[in-house]
């Protein structure tokens, strides 16, 4: 089957710039060039919430792994952190002295990254928003940057026809792909973090060996390339582009597998579901459109099952780094984790209710947060209100 469009949002009032999905797939955020965030609800007739806090365009938002905060950044130089409910309370810091084009969580939520165009990446604490250190050798705008899934490197893409590799321990770059034609507007790490993806204003996606430092693969299209998102299975890749269209790479066959047209005018944005059954897209159209995945289901189903099994990833997606393009993937089968069931189930239970546990942290840091904020505000007004006392009384005694 392919591809369908399922829904589609409006409400912002200009492009929109970033998309991304809840972890149970109950919500989905954009961002938009008319400075708001807007959390939609997958139910139908349920009305979306608009969050309205930054001063000039949103250009990248996200989701937790909790699914109990948003991140934002701002062209006005914020970065908020948002409890996505109806009241859409949020904590604002100054993250960098120019435009935030990225954030990104790591996996384990603790900790989240910010690009800019002041040619910085800023590494965070999301519990109090302390700052932890930058990454500073390009030398134009960065306009993406990305934890590795396993959280211990980082990866930048800049305005330099750069895409830089850090350690995030030792905070050194560790490599630099400077093959690019253009600029480059998005990167992202495959699954198993030994591959990284690229798009770039030279109209082309290209997929990266990050051990070997090794071309994999590369697609030659006809526009701008804007966004990319891999599939959880990591057999495929979404890209969104200035000619209104969305692709499909299959990354196993090495083609393109689906050209998609649902934006009039530029697709700007693209993000698959956490589980893969779904992907959402932004375009300068100012709508969002949800779409159902379809394609190869039991598939994929049958990688992510393995992941989650405990098999190694690097043993799950080897086929994909010793393939040129156009080569052929036998398809994996699950191994037998030689564990059983209740104890899976225990497993399984006791990971939920960590994830439970952390979200609730991540609330609570964060409600704390806005009431730090607002007794800042009330000392600011009360001294305020002192001093125009004082000026009063000394120009009434004089």
């Amino acid at each position: 089957e392919d591809p369908s469009l399922e829904r589609h949002f409006k409400g912002h009032r200009d492009a929109i710039t970033s998309v991304d999905f809840s972890v149970n797939k109950k919500q989905l955020v954009s961002g938009s060039m008319d400075s708001c965030l807007m959390i939609w609800s997958m139910k139908p007739q349920v009305r979306a919430y608009r969050f309205v806090g930054h001063k000039d365009a949103v250009m990248c938002v996200q989701f937790s792994p909790s699914g109990h905060l948003v991140a934002s950044g701002s062209r006005d130089k914020t970065v908020r952190l948002w409890i996505p409910s109806i009241k859409g309370e949020s904590t604002v810091f100054k993250a960098h002295t120019a435009t935030v084009r990225s954030v990104h969580f790591s996996s384990d939520g603790q900790s989240f990254l910010t690009a800019s165009d002041d040619k910085t990446v800023k590494v965070w604490t999301v519990h109090r928003q302390k700052f932890l250190f930058s990454l500073s050798q390009h030398i134009n705008w960065v306009r993406c940057a990305r934890f590795s899934p396993d959280g211990r490197l980082i990866v930048s893409a800049s305005d330099d026809k750069t895409v830089k590799l850090w350690d995030k321990t030792s905070r050194e770059c560790i490599h630099s792909f400077c093959e690019h034609g253009g600029f480059v507007n998005h990167v992202d790490f495959h699954p198993s973090g030994t591959c990284i993806a690229v798009a770039g204003t030279d109209n082309t996606v290209k997929v990266w060996d990050i051990r070997m430092n090794r071309l994999l693969q590369h697609y030659q299209g006809n526009a701008v390339v804007n966004s990319l998102s891999f599939h959880p299975s990591g057999n495929y890749l979404v890209t969104a582009s200035n000619d209104s269209t969305l692709k499909i790479l299959d990354l196993l066959e090495g083609r393109l597998l689906y050209t998609l047209h649902g934006h009039q005018g530029p697709a700007t944005c693209v993000a698959f579901s956490r589980t893969g059954d779904l992907f959402a897209s932004g375009g300068s159209d100012e709508q969002v459109m949800v779409w159902k995945t379809n394609f190869d289901a039991a598939d994929y189903g049958d990688v992510l099952k393995t992941q989650r099994s405990g098999t190694s990833v690097d043993e799950t997606h080897h086929s994909l780094v010793e393939m040129g393009c156009g080569g052929h993937l036998k398809k994996t089968k699950p191994q037998d984790s030689g564990r059983n069931h209740e104890q899976q189930e225990e497993e399984t239970s006791l990971a939920n209710t960590l994830e439970h546990i952390m979200g609730q942290l991540d609330v609570l840091t964060q409600t704390v947060s806005i009431l730090e904020q607002r007794l800042t505000l009330t000392e600011d007004k009360l001294k305020e209100c002192l001093e125009n006392q004082q000026k009063i009384i000394q120009s009434k005694t004089s």
